[in-house]
This record gives C-alpha cells, sequence and structure tokens, in this order.
C-alpha cells in the first residue's frame, strides 16, 4: 500500500495501534450513564462508545479528523459530537463526577501542586474564523502579541492520589504563552472545585498549595494566607536579599519545609501523561476551547485509569 503525505501517513499510525488509548469495559460503565440518552425524537444517534473512542484516538495519534479510521465511523460525525459536548459541557461534568466519587471515598489528599507547561502550536492550528465562536478563551489566546499565539501554556493544579505518587489534574488553565505563569495563579485555584457526593457546598479550598519560585509573590501568599492555605513555596534570591538588606523591617521569612516540596515535581509527572497524548503535546486545534476539551478529556482518563488500581 502506497501512502500519499503526511494525513495518510497519520491515517495508517491510528490504524496500527487500533484499541490503544480506548476505553475499558469498566470505564465506560463508569461513564455511559452520564452521557446523553436519545430522548425518541429525530435520527438514532451513533453508538457512543464508538464515538468516544474515536475521539481518543485522534487525540492519542494527532491525526487529522478526516483520516480517522472507520471503525469510528463518519469524521464528521466524530467531530460534532465532540464539538457539541465541548459546548454543553459534557465532558466538564464527566471529569467533575469521577472527582466527586474519588473524593466521596477519600482518595483525594487536597495537596495541591501548582505549574505550567507551554506546548508549541502545529501551523495547522492557525487560520481559525473570527466571528462566530471567537470568545471567551479563545479570544483571550488571540489577543496576545503575535509571537504568543504560537504558543500555549497549559496550567494545572494537580492532587497526589494513591501509593503510585502520581498525581491528576484538579484544574485546568489555558494562557498565552507569553503571559507569565504566576498571573494565571488566581484563575488555577480558583478552578478547583468538586462538589459533594452529598449535601454542602463544593469543596474549593485545598489543605496546601506547593509550587516553585515562580510563585513566590507577595500577592499569591497573601491571597493563600486569606483562605487559610498553607503555602509551600520557596524564595527567590532577590526577595531573601531584599529582606535581609531591610533587616528587621523585611519581616520574617515564610515558613518552608524542604521535606514536603520533594513532592511539588510530581506536577511535572502529571504533564508528563498528558502529553502522551500527542495531540496535548503539540496544539492542532484551531480553538482554544477544543484545545482545551481535549485536555479535559485526557484528564478524563488519567482519573479512570487510577481508580481501576
Amino acid at each position: 500500500m502506497i501512502c500519499h503525505g503526511q494525513d495518510s501517513i497519520a491515517g495508517l499510525i491510528i490504524d496500527l495501534v487500533a484499541g490503544r488509548g480506548e476505553l475499558t469495559d469498566a470505564a465506560w460503565g463508569r461513564i455511559e450513564p452520564l452521557l446523553p440518552q436519545v430522548d425518541g425524537r429525530g435520527r438514532p444517534w451513533r453508538d457512543h462508545r464508538q464515538v468516544v473512542n474515536g475521539v481518543l484516538g485522534r487525540l492519542r495519534t494527532r491525526a487529522p479528523w478526516r483520516d480517522l479510521p472507520e471503525r469510528y465511523g463518519p469524521w464528521q460525525t466524530v467531530y460534532e459530537r465532540f464539538a457539541r459536548w465541548e459546548a454543553d459541557g459534557t465532558w466538564a461534568k464527566l471529569l467533575e463526577h469521577v472527582q466527586v466519587r474519588d473524593d466521596a471515598a477519600g482518595r483525594v489528599e487536597w495537596t495541591v501542586a501548582v505549574d505550567s507547561t507551554v506546548n508549541r502550536a502545529h501551523q495547522h492550528a492557525a487560520g481559525a474564523c473570527t466571528r462566530g465562536t471567537w470568545t471567551g478563551t479563545n479570544r483571550k489566546i488571540r489577543s496576545t502579541r503575535r509571537r504568543a499565539r504560537h504558543s500555549v501554556a497549559l496550567g494545572a493544579g494537580c492532587d497526589h492520589q494513591g501509593p503510585s505518587r502520581r498525581r491528576l489534574p484538579l484544574s485546568i488553565v489555558l494562557t498565552p504563552g507569553s503571559v507569565n505563569e504566576a498571573t494565571a495563579f488566581a484563575d488555577v485555584l480558583k478552578g478547583v472545585r468538586t462538589p459533594r457526593a452529598g449535601t454542602g457546598r463544593p469543596r474549593t479550598t485545598p489543605d496546601r498549595v506547593l509550587g516553585d519560585k515562580a510563585y513566590s509573590s507577595r500577592a499569591i501568599r497573601h491571597l493563600l494566607r486569606r483562605r487559610g492555605i498553607a503555602a509551600t513555596i520557596p524564595e527567590r534570591r532577590d526577595q531573601v536579599a531584599n529582606r535581609r538588606r531591610r533587616g528587621r523591617r523585611g519581616g520574617r521569612p515564610p515558613v518552608f519545609d524542604t521535606e514536603i516540596y520533594r513532592d511539588r515535581n510530581v506536577v511535572e509527572r502529571c504533564f508528563a501523561r498528558l502529553k502522551q497524548s500527542r495531540a496535548i503535546a503539540t496544539r492542532f486545534d484551531k480553538l482554544a476551547n477544543r484545545y482545551r476539551a481535549g485536555v479535559v478529556l485526557a484528564s478524563l482518563i488519567l482519573w479512570l485509569r487510577e481508580a481501576a488500581r
């Protein structure tokens, strides 16, 4: 068989990895009751599991939508279902449901490590229409200077879970690649919101936040102190020198536990697991909302895999 062009090669790759990254029976059993059901009006929907596996296959191999294998059905159906469930919040609801169940079972420790990673955008991510869906996160990413359009920063708050010491994302925030990660800290912290399994307000306050020196600022420390959240963030050298230069007026150094800080680098493992999906490691989506939906779906798979351990 002769393949012509990069798109054909990508389609061949996704055929060769049939079954990799697709939903297991246990994972499908957890999310199937939460998916939209047929109401008896109009044409029946194509099998949800087939479509979701098609979306996962595209995330795993970064193949263009048009090159999805026939076993997933028409590529238009897969893409439209993916876009529709991004717009109505279905993907986010699935992730929230899994987090709620794990929190109710006591599997979430609420020690949150915060960091960000910059993912380059492929040339096919350019050229999105500026009308209609160009609002919210899409406009925020687009409105920065030209160089920032070539990358997107993925900020995440990850929670420790299980004896394997892997971390799973609790909050996902997209920013332009040129924006300082500390400016998105408040949005990442705001995204930590897990409803209760029964009655009561959602859990929005971690017990502790771990961050590197990029998050060592007076505003961030004040925000955490005001909300009663312990902080394990090292000081930058210039901050230490400035405090010592001022003597007594410089105040006491912030409390810092080196043993607890050793767990902060586990957030890098979270990013590494997310980037196993090639469509996450490199941005191919034209709209930031579509890219974020892919990150949410990849996070959902990580939570489902951890729950099956």
